[in-house]
C-alpha cells in the first residue's frame, strides 16, 4: 500500500471564521501542492479527508488538479485530528485500496506515521501545512512501514514550477 499524508493548508483563525476554512495563503499553498502532485504523476485509488472544511478544501484541490470529480472524495471522521492511529488504520484497511491520500490534521497524521513506521510509536515527524509524505506498507497494521519521502510545501512549490 502507498499511503500519502497531506496536512491541510494554513487556515483562518476561529476568531475570524469558526469553520476555519483555508486562508488565502493556505489556498495558494494547497493549489501549488496539488499541482506538484499532478506533475509528479501521482494517482490515487482513494482520496480521503476529515469533515473539517479546511481538509475538504485541501482534498478538493487535489481532485481538481488530477481532473477528478469531487464525488470521488471519501469524507470520514476516521481521520479527524484527535482520532487514534489504530482507528485510522482500521478504516484504511477496510478501504481495500492500494494508493491512498489523506488530507488531514495533526496530531492524527503525525501519530499515524509514527504508528506505521516504528514500535513503540514514538517517532516524531514534522508535517507542515500543505506538506506531503509517502509511506509504503505491505500490510496494515504494521510497525515497519517505510518512509519513502517527505516534501515540504516549499519543495512542492518548486516541483509545481511556481
Amino acid at each position: 500500500m502507498e499511503l500519502y499524508l497531506m496536512q491541510h493548508g494554513s487556515c483562518l483563525s476561529k476568531e475570524i471564521d469558526p469553520d476555519q476554512p483555508l486562508s488565502p495563503v493556505g489556498r495558494d499553498q494547497i493549489f501549488k501542492s496539488a499541482d506538484a502532485i499532478r506533475r509528479l504523476g501521482l494517482g490515487f485509488d482513494a482520496i480521503v479527508c476529515s469533515p473539517k472544511l479546511r481538509a475538504v478544501q485541501t482534498a478538493e484541490a487535489v481532485t481538481q488538479a488530477l481532473g477528478l470529480n469531487a464525488s470521488s472524495l471519501t469524507i470520514t471522521e476516521s481521520v479527524k485530528a484527535m482520532k487514534r492511529p489504530e482507528e485510522t488504520v482500521t478504516f484504511l484497511r477496510n478501504l481495500r485500496a492500494e494508493s491512498i491520500i489523506i488530507a488531514g490534521h495533526l496530531p492524527n497524521l503525525g501519530e499515524l506515521a509514527s504508528y506505521l513506521l516504528s514500535s513503540p510509536n514514538k517517532l516524531r515527524l514534522g508535517i507542515e501545512n500543505g506538506g506531503l509524505m509517502r509511506i509504503d506498507a505491505d500490510t496494515l497494521p504494521t510497525n515497519n512501514a517505510v518512509l519513502r519521502w517527505m516534501l515540504s510545501p516549499m519543495q512542492l512549490q518548486l516541483i509545481a514550477g511556481r
